[in-house]
């Protein structure tokens, strides 16, 4: 056989085929890409003074017009499943009253997504809530729980049928991950002061809005409303696969940190994972690791790459977090965010290549592992960073709305094409 024939085998026995129906996604959420969620509780704070947001999201990717495209695109790529959120402000923007418009929005969403062989991974509150929620407590009144479960209730009716996977509340923990951070990159007292304004401007004496409230008054909410949503959506279709999603981190400990670090695991990560046993899959969320000493969180090891949010460059956490998601829960996983921010994109293909080459330790060793969705499909709204952060694989220009797909674009919808990848 000529010397070139031994090198394309060679080559070809290096790359790695992915389980059958292995779910190959990229994921957004409705406030981000969306544009004038004016209903929510976060548009009401991005407009507020003083406000902790460096920009207000605006039209944001204006998916809310342009989805058709988004999922065009992402069908031309090689994508098989889009994880995306439906919208409870829109949906319910006044105690019990259902928009049918926003209802039948979402479904032509959802039969574009299959028009174009595109399985729908549907969470159905991705931080943002309505200003009535908010005006009442939030997550941090009891009372919401029940009402997320009625509004999923009233969801999985009206669009149940076409879900491929339903997520109830995307990293439910984030709040006790925020409380780590409050008084360095989030000074506790900015939130506060965009919180009283907030009240003031909604006529409330007590708003509070998930992500930025009481972490300890929000976790038995949190949860009571994930149970609440799993057993209002199984009511209504009991085969459609309900799952958990927690922000996760490859937790690690310096000689002498180790009580430290299990302690915080726990309270901000394990105990709301032992909740997940309702569901049908764990939907892990990891972007980097967490260091820590005996007083506490470190920052980035000395030498090691920063991302633009300021964590460490470490795709070795799919591997970490799908694991102990496993062993916590006994559920299947799927991982339903992971990504990076960069404007390097030869950085981002760097870091996916090696995120799929630990998850791909895990099913050597027989972990059940579903799928794999990148964060995120677009450059959009990050939040309280505003559009500094990119993490996505399609650049957006928002002046125009023109979509730019970028070479990490290419490489990771060829993987998900041919459900194989060169890991070397």
């Amino acid at each position: 056989m000529p010397a070139e024939c031994d090198d394309r085998e060679s080559s070809k026995d290096m790359s790695y085929q992915f389980p059958e129906g292995f779910v190959w996604g990229t994921s957004t959420s409705a406030h981000q890409v969306e544009g004038n969620n004016t209903q929510s509780d976060y548009w009401l704070m991005e407009h507020v003074e003083p406000t902790i947001f460096a920009d207000p999201s605006g039209d944001a990717c204006d998916q809310y017009h342009r989805y058709e495209d988004d999922l065009a695109l992402l069908e031309k790529l090689g994508f098989n499943a889009y994880r995306f959120s439906v919208e409870w402000a829109r949906i319910e923007p006044e105690p019990g009253h259902f928009s049918q418009a926003a209802l039948d929005h979402y479904r032509r969403v959802l039969e574009a997504c299959h028009d174009h062989g595109l399985q729908p991974v549907v969470t159905y509150h991705h931080f943002t809530s309505p200003r009535w929620v908010a005006a009442a407590g939030g997550w941090e009144n009891m009372e919401t729980a029940a009402r997320f479960g009625e509004y999923a209730e009233r969801v999985t009716r009206d669009l149940g049928d076409l879900i491929g996977h339903a997520c109830t509340i995307n990293e439910l923990n984030i709040t006790a991950l925020i409380d780590e951070f409050k008084g360095t990159m989030i000074p506790a007292e900015a939130i506060d002061g965009m919180l009283a304004a907030a009240a003031r401007a909604s006529g409330s004496d007590r708003f509070s809005a998930f992500l930025l409230g009481d972490s300890a008054a929000i976790e038995p909410v949190a949860i009571a409303g994930h149970h609440s949503a799993v057993q209002a959506i199984k009511a209504v279709r009991g085969d459609l696969p309900v799952g958990m999603t927690v922000a996760m981190s490859d937790y690690q400990a310096v000689p002498g940190g180790e009580a430290v670090m299990e302690r915080q695991r726990e309270r901000i990560q394990d105990v709301y994972l032992r909740e997940a046993g309702d569901g049908d899959f764990i939907g892990v969320q990891c972007y980097s690791r967490s260091r820590y000493g005996t007083e506490g969180m470190l920052g980035p090891e000395e030498g090691v790459e920063v991302t633009q949010m300021g964590y460490e460059f470490w795709p070795e956490c799919v591997e970490a977090c799908i694991r102990h998601a496993v062993d916590v829960t006994g559920s299947p996983a799927l991982v339903t965010e992971n990504g990076i921010g960069t404007e390097d994109d030869g950085r981002r293909l760097e870091y996916l290549r090696r995120a799929l080459g630990s998850l791909k330790n895990c099913l050597d060793d027989g972990i059940d592992v579903r799928g794999y969705c990148q964060w995120s499909l677009l450059d959009n709204f990050e939040w309280m960073l505003g559009y500094r952060p990119t993490f996505g694989i399609v650049a957006v220009d928002r002046t125009a709305q023109v979509r730019t797909p970028k070479p990490s674009a290419a490489w990771l919808g060829d993987v998900a094409r041919n459900n194989r990848a060169d890991l070397s």
